[in-house]
């Protein structure tokens, strides 16, 4: 019965990884052509029934790189600046909101907490209007404020539920025993609590980069002059109202946008597993 049953299984699994390959196949192909596409003549991208191009074009990436008048390495320090700080905001933010939940006792803390995880169900564009008016008053706009303010007053509240959760699977007789030696709340949050913390705080900073990172709309909304522009707005600029279009400028200018995005998941991929599973989310 075990050889018959193996013998059942094997198709099985054959069908299986077919379809698996062709899925891997089928969402990889845009990416695969987007940088194929970046070294193509501009007169090949759309007419070759290639996925190759005859010759490789490499001027894409010169053009994108200084065809817009502003070099696009301000774009990408803009965006890492911005991503940077985002990072840092939310890890410091975060980090004391969900130590205070988790860890101190206080009146109102699971109201709060409830009150907080309201707020993931709500969609963005609910509180865009007031936010926007708020800054406009506080003359922060056409400025990287409003994108990296609101990360230190710990606005996400999914970081926070990640960060509760992994802190309510770390044994509090470690605070106490701290207690027992003399530490206070801030003496156990940094000497105790962060150290062990460290999955739950790369898995956030990881999310964070690449939410930042790739963000549109926000910085759309309040970046204007253009040595202030991201990347995701620099690559728009590539798409000209006339209809005369850099497309293989701009193709260039995504693949190495990418690139950033990539190199992160891929160096701390076991992280943001570990993380998350250690955190209840798995």
């Amino acid at each position: 019965m075990s050889v018959m049953g193996q013998g059942v299984r094997r198709p099985r699994r054959l069908v299986l990884h077919v379809v698996l390959v062709a899925l891997a196949v089928a969402m990889l192909y845009p990416l695969v052509w987007m940088v194929a596409s970046s070294v193509k003549p501009e007169n090949e991208i759309f007419t070759s029934h290639s996925l190759l191009p005859t010759r490789a074009e490499f001027a894409n990436y010169a053009h994108g790189w200084s065809g817009l008048g502003t070099s696009f390495g301000v774009f990408l320090g803009n965006s890492a600046l911005i991503a940077a700080l985002s990072i840092v905001g939310n890890l410091v933010s975060c980090s004391l909101v969900a130590y205070a939940i988790a860890r101190l006792e206080f009146r109102g803390r699971r109201l709060i907490f409830a009150i907080m995880m309201g707020t993931v169900m709500l969609p963005q564009h609910v509180v865009l209007v007031p936010q926007y008016i708020l800054f406009v008053k506080l003359g922060l706009t056409d400025t990287m404020l409003p994108m990296v303010l609101p990360k230190f007053l710990a606005v996400d509240a999914f970081f926070v539920f990640l960060m509760v959760q992994f802190l309510r699977g770390i044994p509090r007789e470690m605070d106490e025993a701290a207690m027992v030696d003399g530490a206070g709340p801030w003496r156990i949050y940094r000497s105790v609590v962060l150290p062990q913390m460290r999955p739950a705080l790369v898995t956030a900073a990881i999310f964070t980069f690449i939410w930042t990172w790739n963000d549109f709309f926000t910085q759309l909304l309040y970046l204007s002059s253009p040595a202030k522009l991201t990347v995701p707005l620099g690559l728009q600029m590539f798409l000209a109202d006339t209809g005369q279009s850099s497309w293989g400028a701009m193709f260039a200018m995504t693949t190495l946008s990418l690139l950033p995005v990539v190199l992160v998941f891929v160096c701390f991929q076991k992280l943001i597993v570990e993380g998350a599973s250690t955190s209840g989310l798995k």
